[in-house]
């Protein structure tokens, strides 16, 4: 039975989404209306790949949090299904966090995740309790189970928070379930811990492998741990990290860890570290294994100080970034959007070693749901110290990218991108060239814009709100360059 909240839930969607549709983008998940933050339950079931996310229906604001739930065969169509979960019960009556999603041994499809509950106290402090829980459906409608919560503070090490304990990662090995979540210690540094259970409804805690350090915040939320490319990759989301050159930007930020997890010491060996997306807007990323044994992640492209400012245009707020497959290269990871993508190419312009200079733009490049290429090399004068590219761009209006082949960076800057506040809106952050050589891909998505650098070696993500009219391209460099370009259509 679907309760009243759930129902009301699913009414509201179904309503918005018709109202909404023309505002949303061409190939990146959106809630079709309301509110969206981190992906959830990103896994497969029965031959298709299901995604959650933390939503709000009702409203452009982050609020009790429900499900909201879509699904695809390819990452590129993508189907909208009824919100799976709403906060209906005294266990999670103030949000369904975030969790994960594993199919079972008997075909059912299992749900992990967070229920808050909060309670005033005497003194008129709060007391906040985060648990695990499950519900257990058939990839439409779910039932929460009456063992919840499944785990709670009796799971926990000695003396460890029940108010930050959330957002358990789910998987299967055999037929043994796993489990990692976000936990804060006694001392107050964030842990991972990693649980274990037979039947998925059953655990018991495995052990810790990895605590927080100075460094990378005081707190990970929303970890993901995996194997890739004969290592382990522990990825995770931190709080209020202390900026640390280019590589680490200070507040949220999105790192990963390369090394080797020993499951009979239950210990992560760190080898490199690294953060995963150096743009404006990404957080909380989740991973799956393809049904081809590709490695694919995606992650909610919008960042808290941006997304409580939404665009009074817009009739929604929040999307997820394009999928994307990961790899190795030696300690480094890289990622590089789903080759499911160039079956959608089309009316392709290409230009090859076309001499750029002064701000110019070129035929037929230009346009807001686009896949683009560049290769970007010296001329034969002296090294260019710097080469941008603006798009988005009409009457004032750009985001603009700015390579700077001898600081060995990128500079993103969006502040003349529509957003009505103050806030973050410049990043540089380093990246290699060959002799000034570099190529870059940027995907555009009406609100969005994704750039992978070198092949994968660096990705960096941000939302934009410049008027869809505003689709120019124009490229600039102080000295003599040679560009090459390849453009695509993006047609769904």
């Amino acid at each position: 039975m679907h309760s009243n909240l759930l129902k009301k839930a699913r009414l509201t969607e179904d309503k918005k989404r018709k109202e909404v549709f023309p505002q949303l983008p061409r190939f990146h998940v959106t809630g079709g209306c309301g509110w969206i933050n981190d992906p959830n339950g990103f896994a497969p079931y029965k031959g298709e790949y299901h995604l959650f996310f933390q939503y709000y229906p009702y409203d452009k604001h982050w609020g009790p949090m429900h499900w909201g739930h879509v699904k695809t065969k390819d990452f590129i169509h993508w189907k909208f299904l009824p919100a799976a979960l709403a906060p209906d019960q005294e266990y999670d009556r103030d949000g369904c966090f975030s969790g994960g999603a594993v199919e079972m041994p008997d075909g059912r499809h299992l749900l992990l995740y967070t229920g808050v509950r909060k309670d005033q106290l005497d003194d008129g402090s709060m007391r906040v309790e985060q648990t695990q829980c499950v519900a257990i459906g058939d990839g439409l409608d779910y039932q929460k189970l009456p063992e919840n919560p499944v785990i709670g503070a009796p799971l926990l090490p000695p003396g460890n928070s029940t108010w930050d304990f959330r957002d358990p990662k789910v998987w299967c090995e055999g037929d043994t379930f796993y489990a990692v979540a976000a936990n804060r210690n006694q001392s107050g540094r964030g842990e991972v811990l990693l649980y274990q259970s037979h039947d998925g409804i059953h655990w018991h805690l495995a052990g810790i492998p990895a605590s927080c350090t100075e460094e990378n915040g005081p707190m990970w939320e929303c970890p993901d741990l995996f194997p890739l490319d004969g290592k382990h990759v522990l990825m995770h989301s931190a709080l209020a990290m202390q900026a640390s050159g280019l590589e680490f930007h200070p507040g949220n930020g999105t790192v990963c860890h390369i090394g080797r997890f020993n499951r009979q010491t239950c210990a992560f060996t760190e080898e490199a570290i690294q953060t995963v997306d150096y743009g404006l807007d990404f957080y909380a990323p989740q991973t799956l294994l393809s049904l081809d044994n590709r490695r694919i992640m995606i992650a909610w492209m919008q960042n808290w100080d941006s997304s409580v400012y939404p665009p009074e245009n817009l009739q929604f707020i929040g999307q997820m970034t394009f999928p994307r497959e990961l790899r190795l290269s030696g300690t480094r990871l890289c990622q590089w959007p789903v080759r499911e993508i160039e079956a959608c190419r089309q009316n392709p312009v290409i230009r090859s070693d076309v001499p750029i200079q002064d701000e110019q733009s070129l035929p037929e490049v230009s346009g807001r749901v686009l896949d683009l290429s560049l290769q970007i090399r010296p001329g034969e004068e002296a090294l260019y110290q710097s080469f941008t590219i603006k798009f988005a761009s009409a009457k004032g209006m750009y985001t603009e990218l700015t390579c700077y082949p001898e600081k060995g960076t990128i500079r993103i800057d969006r502040s003349h991108s529509g957003f009505p506040r103050d806030i973050a809106h410049v990043r540089e952050f380093p990246v290699s060239f060959r002799e000034g050589e570099i190529d870059l891909r940027l995907l555009l998505d009406k609100w969005s814009f994704e750039l992978f650098v070198n092949g994968g070696e660096q990705a960096a993500s941000a939302t934009l709100y410049t008027p869809l009219t505003a689709d120019g391209i124009t490229f600039s460099s102080d000295r003599q360059i040679y560009l090459s370009v390849e453009k695509y259509d993006l047609i769904f």
